[in-house]
């Protein structure tokens, strides 16, 4: 610190109580946001945040003093370039980017300025009414022409290509089109948290990007302990489940009579034998009168086919799926 004047001294001791009060410090780029948005902004964070601009020599020199009680805080320093500032927050890194980003807001190009994206006048009716500005725009390149009162845009029109520099007449004519293309606000660079530094290309995730990465995580992890027959707490359930359907439908198969299928066993052979007598011609009365009622209530049987192969296809899907999940189920049978 020697060779500095003492209210640098000061200002850069109180950058330092900052930095090693709040758990998160950040560098934040600043260019070309407009004072009273600064102020703005500052106002918004001053719950969670302290917004410190300086000289960027200065937050130089407070990263330096400050490593020495939070070491690995000087990696920021190779983000203090340009017009930046100093962030010291109780925000986490991803909520202070969050914040951060929802502070932007839609502003009027300068002349010279880079398009951030491609710039189209889209096709259909404008503001004005018949008048000389007809020709202004014309002269930056839009077809327009008069209908119905109004000048209107025949045909849609990109005036800038995205990442080339802005005209000085389209620049002006821009916001008359109610066209703001440039984004303004603070731009998180990096931020330092717990010996970690964060770059804006991690911190700039979807919200619910990790809730639903563990979503798929948990649910892949399901579906492959139903495959291998792996049991545990989630899956023990659907696993014994699964298990009693197999082993029912094999024992019925096997027509091996158990407590659970006797009655299944009992309708499919009563059904085999009414089939055979139907086949052989053989008839008492009782076979008769069911062979009737069997026949009458065919054609209703028919009619609600349709609906019943739906449900049925339905439960097959399920079934399936289900099935292929709990592919080695037999294992638990030894």
């Amino acid at each position: 610190m020697a060779h500095v004047a003492s209210w640098k001294k000061d200002l850069v001791k109180q950058l330092v109580e900052g930095i090693v009060k709040f758990p998160v410090v950040a560098i934040v780029d600043m260019h070309g946001i407009p004072g009273p948005q600064i102020q703005s902004m500052r106002a918004g964070l001053r719950d969670h945040a302290a917004l410190r601009m300086t000289k960027n020599n200065l937050i130089l020199l407070a990263l330096d003093e400050a490593s020495k009680q939070k070491p690995g805080i000087e990696a920021l320093k190779e983000h203090v370039h340009g017009q930046c500032a100093l962030i010291a927050t109780d925000l986490n890194p991803f909520k202070l980017f969050k914040q951060l980003e929802a502070t932007k807001t839609a502003a009027p190009a300068k002349p010279g300025q880079h398009a951030p994206y491609d710039i189209v006048v889209p096709k259909g009716p404008t503001p004005f009414g018949p008048g000389p500005i007809i020709g202004e725009l014309q002269k930056i390149g839009l077809p327009a022409s008069i209908d119905s009162g109004k000048i209107v845009i025949k045909k849609e029109t990109t005036l800038v290509k995205e990442g080339h520099a802005i005209p000085a007449d389209v620049a002006g004519m821009l916001p008359k089109l109610n066209i703001l293309p440039m984004i303004v606000g603070m731009d998180l660079r990096a931020a330092f948290e717990e010996d970690t530094l964060y770059g804006k290309n991690v911190l700039d995730i979807p919200e619910n990007y990790y809730s639903d990465m563990f979503a798929t995580a948990a649910f892949n992890a399901r579906a492959l302990s139903m495959a291998i027959a792996f049991p545990t707490k989630e899956t023990i359930s659907a696993l014994i489940a699964k298990a009693f359907r197999e082993a029912l439908g094999l024992s019925v198969s096997a027509a091996i009579p158990t407590r659970e299928n006797i009655d299944i066993l009992l309708a499919k052979a009563d059904a085999q034998m009414l089939a055979l007598a139907a086949a052989a011609g053989y008839a008492n009365d009782s076979i008769s009168a069911r062979l009737s009622a069997r026949a009458v209530a065919a054609p209703a049987a028919a009619a609600s086919a349709p609906a019943a192969e739906e449900k049925n296809d339905e439960e097959e899907k399920e079934e399936v799926s289900e099935e292929e999940a709990a592919a080695g189920l037999s294992a638990l049978f030894g």
